[in-house]
This record gives C-alpha cells, sequence and structure tokens, in this order.
C-alpha cells in the first residue's frame, strides 16, 4: 500500500463497509435509524460505557458535549465559568467553550508526552475553576491518576476530547471514559471511519436524555416515555412530534454511518494492534535520529500518528524536514493545530493564558506529524530513514 510514498491515511474499508452501505440502500431508511442505535449500542459497549449518542461529527461531538453541560439541571456549566485547556489541539476543542460563552484558560503542553504538563495544569487549577477539558493527543492518554489528584475533592468538572485516541488505554480502561463525557471521531484519518461522524459517551443518564434532544432540534421526540429532561411524555405522537424543550441543533448522523461503524467496530482490535506494532518499530528506527524528539507513551496509546519535533541543537530546521519530506512523497502535518493561542480567532475569546506555553511553542514551530496505519509499514518506515538520513548527511544524497 506505499506506491513509493507514505500517506497520512488510507481508507480501512474492504468490501464489508460496501455492502453495509448497500443495506441502507435497500432499506430506503437513510437518515438517523436502527443502524445508528445499533453502532451506539456496540461503541458503548466497546469503551464500557453506559451510553453513547452518535452525532455527524467529532466537532459536533464536542459541541454536544458543551452543550449538554450547560442545560442539565444542577452543578450546570454557565457564560462566564472558567473551563481549563490545553495550548495544543484542534480547534473545535475550544470553539464550543467560546460559543457556550466559557472563559478559557490556556495552559502548556508537556514537552514529551503533548498533553497536559501536569505541573503547569496543577499551579493553573484555582478556586475559580469550574471545568477542565482533558485533550488526549495523537492517540496518548493523559495521566488521569495525577488529573484526579490535582482535581481532588473540589467541585471540578472533568471531560474529554478523545477524538484522536479510539482505543488508546490506561491501567485496562478506555480513555475518553475518565471525564463525566468523553468525545469521539470517526472522519476519514481516524481509527475508524464512518464517512463522517463522531460519538460522545457517558455514564450518566440526564447528559444522556439531554444530549438525545440537543442532537435533533432540542425536540422531544427521541426522548424515551420516561425521561430525566421533561419527565414523562405524552402518548400522544403529534404532541410530541414538534414539542422543544432545549435551544438544539441538528446533529443527527446518517443511517450510512452508523452501518459502515458496527463493520468498523469488528475491526478496530485489529486495527488498533496493528498501529502499536508500527510504534514499536517507529521508535526503534528513531532511536538512530536524536535530533528529533518523539511523543512519551503515557499507558497504552493508540497512535493516532508519529510526532517529530527537532531538536535545538539539530543542523537542520523544520522547514528543511517539510521540503526533504515532501520530496519522497511523505505526508506531513503540523502537529494537531499547533499553539492554538498564537491564532487571530482568540478575538472572540474570553480567555487568559498560564505561563508561557514554553512547550506548546516550541512545537508549534519545530514539530511536525506523519500518519501511521492498520497495516505494516515496512516499506514507508524505509522511505523515513531515507528521508532523514538525507538530513543529516545532505552531502552523501
Amino acid at each position: 500500500m506505499s506506491n513509493g510514498s507514505y500517506s497520512l491515511a488510507t481508507s480501512t474499508w474492504d468490501e464489508a463497509e460496501y455492502q453495509a452501505i448497500q443495506r441502507v440502500i435497500e432499506s430506503n431508511m437513510f437518515t438517523m435509524g436502527p443502524y445508528v442505535r445499533e453502532f451506539e449500542e456496540k461503541f458503548a459497549a466497546y469503551t464500557g460505557s453506559r451510553y453513547c449518542v452518535m452525532v455527524n461529527s467529532g466537532s459536533s461531538a464536542n459541541l454536544l458535549m458543551v452543550a449538554a453541560l450547560r442545560f442539565r439541571k444542577e452543578n450546570a456549566l454557565l457564560a462566564g465559568e472558567e473551563i481549563i485547556v490545553p495550548a495544543v489541539s484542534w480547534s473545535t476543542t475550544y470553539h464550543p467553550l467560546q460559543q457556550y460563552g466559557l472563559k478559557l484558560k490556556f495552559v502548556d503542553v508537556d514537552g514529551d508526552t503533548l498533553n497536559y504538563d501536569l505541573q503547569a495544569l496543577s499551579e493553573a487549577v484555582t478556586d475559580t475553576t469550574r471545568a477542565i477539558m482533558v485533550v488526549n493527543l495523537l492517540g496518548n492518554p493523559n495521566d488521569f491518576d495525577a488529573i484526579n489528584k490535582i482535581v481532588g475533592d473540589r467541585n471540578i468538572i472533568v471531560i474529554e476530547d478523545n477524538c484522536e485516541s479510539l482505543g488508546a488505554e490506561l491501567g485496562g480502561r478506555q480513555a475518553g471514559t475518565f471525564g463525566l463525557m468523553g468525545t469521539y471521531s470517526s472522519f476519514f484519518s481516524h481509527h475508524i471511519s464512518t464517512m463522517e461522524g463522531g460519538m460522545v459517551v457517558t455514564d450518566d443518564e440526564e447528559l444522556y436524555h439531554i444530549m438525545l434532544s440537543v442532537r435533533a432540534h432540542g425536540w422531544t421526540r427521541n426522548l424515551p416515555k420516561n425521561n430525566l429532561l421533561t419527565g414523562t411524555k405524552s402518548d400522544d405522537a403529534f404532541v410530541e412530534s414538534f414539542k422543544f424543550v432545549l435551544p438544539g441543533y441538528n446533529l443527527r448522523p446518517l443511517e450510512m454511518s452508523g452501518a459502515i461503524g458496527i463493520e468498523q467496530m469488528r475491526k478496530l482490535p485489529t486495527m488498533v494492534s496493528e498501529r502499536r506494532k508500527n510504534a514499536e518499530k517507529f521508535l526503534e528506527l528513531m532511536r538512530d535520529y536524536p535530533q528529533f524528539r518523539t511523543q512519551k507513551e503515557i499507558g497504552k496509546s493508540s497512535w493516532f500518528g508519529f510526532s517529530l519535533i527537532v531538536e535545538a541543537d539539530a543542523s537542520f530546521k523544520r522547514a528543511d524536514v517539510v521540503r526533504v519530506f515532501d520530496a519522497r512523497r511523505i505526508d506531513v502535518r503540523p502537529i494537531v493545530a499547533g499553539n492554538f493561542a498564537k491564532n487571530e480567532v482568540l478575538r472572540w475569546f474570553d480567555y487568559e493564558i498560564h505561563g508561557e506555553l514554553k512547550n506548546a511553542y516550541d512545537l508549534d514551530v519545530n514539530g511536525l506529524f506523519i500518519g501511521n496505519h492498520h497495516y505494516e509499514l515496512g516499506e514507508q518506515f524505509e522511505i523515513l530513514r531515507a528521508a532523514l538520513n538525507e538530513l543529516i548527511w545532505p552531502a552523501n544524497r
């Protein structure tokens, strides 16, 4: 699967997914239906969660998660309250927080794990902190034992953006399940792919019922007869069909995405194990190139991709790496969105920055990442080695 190149992502579909699409076509029901419900049940079981709500993207999953916190009856997360966020993540980790009026406090990441700098996080948490958004970056779970100690017995809500880290584990527990809610993405380049798609898991029944309503217009139609949002629904379907109780959206997934997801879940354990095998070989290869720093694993990463940060004493710069990699057809990207606090969009945010964000700045300027896949990367790693050798010994090209 190389063709002399090293791609960022490849399809995980085969005939099973195409047959799943065909079954949906034959059912003549294309919007959210029984296949989505079955996928939600299988996903909840895989993560060890009581509930799963599927939506149309990981970004929508984050929006739905934040909305659910705003609309719950007790301990709601209100506009103006402080939520701590890591300085490195994707844009839609942050945007729903801004859209619900929260005050963001940006905290640095660790230069090795790329997750929270635990010392900086400990210092950033104060009596005004109401929530912490934990982002498990590039497949790597955070140190939740340490985070729980930082939180202690304070009334601080912990939620997880696990969109890049499906299948990651810490102490035998799935990443995305350590917080009150956790989100996942099933976009093309992620561990499973359902065209577009996202999921939220939780063990909290009230939050689950809120999300069922907010996902579809804020109406009651998709709620169980007895629920923790409205109590007992009327038996009159006509009355309930257009009864709106929350400011909602249309975040519903396609029935095709649910059907594809069912097939993808069957493959997921093998896909994660193959990614871990590739990671072992990648880390072994990179021991020959101390000019780069690679991500340090916490627990059992599911290795979304492989980060490379150019060390200060290297004889080349990141721009040189990008140039050589491009020439050798190795796809590269910044490490997620880099230091998000540098972006112009923050003029729309209520926020503050804790400390200097030194490590976030370093990976923003000197870092990049390359792909991992669900199959062996022998030929790809030879292409990578040749590119690294060219950087270090350019005269031997």
